[in-house]
């Protein structure tokens, strides 16, 4: 992982296509060991998830490749590089097992989804409140150092969720993501993978409860005659 880490490195330096042209060689050596990563944790992961389904390495993985038309940062080049392992692939739309090795050292591994539709939020939302508490119990089993991520949570209960209940706070949030920033001892340290399996099982429980929802609203997307 270190050749990985000094590449990512170097490209943040050198956003251009000169640089990246010249060190092409570099570039494919990171990406053949990233996929090698990401071919064990779809093995790992499965082991503990059959859900995930048949999945290739290229469908959790990314190109490196900036899309800019869109964005006042024209950078053409990511600074990380990504895995993530999920029903269906990246594409899907459903939650999965997320991680990326960043070339500025702020390494992330994540459980969840960061885009939830507002019907499927609404479900998530509900299953809380009618859950008796199961989510605290599922936050409860997770490994040390994973954390709900809150970030653009609402300021207040929104409407139709009562704001006196144990589960409040999980009412405000707009995306479920279980989170865990990594350095690069973590990065570079023996078993990189079945460490990350190890935190990745541990969010499981987590995972099938935000993809029921999503399963939920599918099926009821579907006109009864087809069913």
């Amino acid at each position: 992982m270190k050749q990985v880490l000094r590449f990512l490195h170097s490209l943040s330096l050198h956003q251009d296509k000169t640089w990246f042209d010249a060190h092409k060689a570099d570039y494919l050596k990171a990406r053949n060991t990233v996929n090698d990563l990401a071919s064990r944790l779809i093995q790992g992961i499965r082991s503990f998830d059959g859900s995930i389904g048949p999945l290739s390495v290229a469908d959790c993985t990314y190109r490196i490749y900036r899309d800019v038309r869109f964005s006042k940062d024209k950078s053409p080049y990511k600074t990380h590089m990504g895995i993530f392992v999920a029903r269906g692939g990246k594409k899907s739309g459903y939650s999965g097992y997320y991680f990326h090795i960043d070339g500025n050292g702020d390494h992330l591994l994540a459980i969840g989804n960061y885009f939830l539709e507002p019907r499927v939020l609404k479900v998530v939302r509900e299953d809380i409140e009618l859950g008796g508490g199961d989510f605290r119990n599922i936050l409860s089993g997770l490994a040390s150092g994973l954390y709900l991520d809150t970030e653009g949570a609402l300021k207040k209960v929104p409407k139709g969720f009562p704001a006196d209940s144990p589960d409040s706070e999980f009412f405000k949030l707009r995306n479920f993501c279980l989170i865990q920033h990594l350095d690069d001892s973590f990065i570079l340290s023996p078993g990189l993978s079945d460490r990350l399996i190890s935190v990745f099982s541990t969010g499981k429980p987590f995972l099938d409860y935000i993809n029921r929802a999503i399963d939920f609203c599918r099926e009821e997307s579907v006109p009864r005659y087809l069913l």
